[in-house]
């Protein structure tokens, strides 16, 4: 292990050794962390405060007798405190007496996070059926994104997530990708035909932020020709 200074002290076989951790290590506390902070208003995932690990299994759970136990166990009661401290008091009433913060998350996952085909379906209905309408190609977007991110986190559990980038994985992520901009496309008022067309007709599919960055300079044109005419009929 790298990193170490001499802060954090762990005694073993009545022998006292220091042990310690660099700020980016998992096992490292900031003076600053409590039990009772309120990390994100969303069920908290460790990520920000990179103790990720502790969930995931990752920082796998120490003997009695190992030199780093115990601070391995304070971090994981801290992690322990921060979950139960995101959640409602009812399901916080049900798990208050977890011992490990992996076993604890597995258990909300199992119970919250597995996908639900009512969820599904409803998401999938909202989605067929928004257009534009009156809102701007900013607002229009941001309906999309939200519908689409809520898509992917009830996907999730069958996504693949293995760490190589195969050929396989990078056209099933350019169909998907594609399949969402034509979405995108399909629902945006009659006035941007011309653009529309326009990017339906590149040799190859553009990526949604670029389709995105075009369709909000037509529109901004829009404004910009509009305010103009109006300004000329004083």
């Amino acid at each position: 292990m790298v990193g170490y200074d001499e802060t954090t002290v762990a005694k073993t076989s009545n022998t006292a050794k220091a042990v310690g951790y660099d700020i980016n290590h998992s096992y490292h506390l900031n003076t600053s962390d409590s039990p009772g902070m309120t990390l994100v208003n969303n069920v908290f995932d460790g990520r920000a405060k990179k103790k990720f690990g502790f969930i995931n299994g990752a920082c796998k759970s120490l003997d009695l007798n190992s030199a780093e136990y115990e601070q391995w166990s304070c971090v994981n009661d801290m992690v322990l405190s921060w979950i139960l401290n995101a959640l409602s008091k009812d399901i916080a009433d049900s798990v208050i007496y977890s011992k490990i913060a992996k076993e604890l998350w597995v258990s909300l996952e199992q119970r919250f996070g597995k996908s639900n085909g009512a969820k599904l379906y409803h998401l999938q209905k909202e989605l067929s059926g928004l257009v534009q309408s009156n809102s701007n190609i900013v607002g229009y977007f941001t309906k999309l994104k939200q519908l689409w991110d809520k898509l992917d986190a009830l996907n999730v559990i069958i996504s693949c997530s293995c760490v190589f980038v195969c050929e396989g994985k990078a056209k099933l992520t350019k169909s998907l990708n594609d399949q969402r901009l034509i979405q995108f496309l399909m629902g945006l008022n009659d006035m941007y035909a011309q653009a529309r067309r326009n990017i339906l007709m590149m040799s190859s599919f553009p990526s949604m932020d670029i389709a995105y960055s075009l369709l909000w300079q037509d529109e901004n044109q829009r404004e910009i020709y509009a305010n103009a005419y109006f300004i000329s009929l004083f």
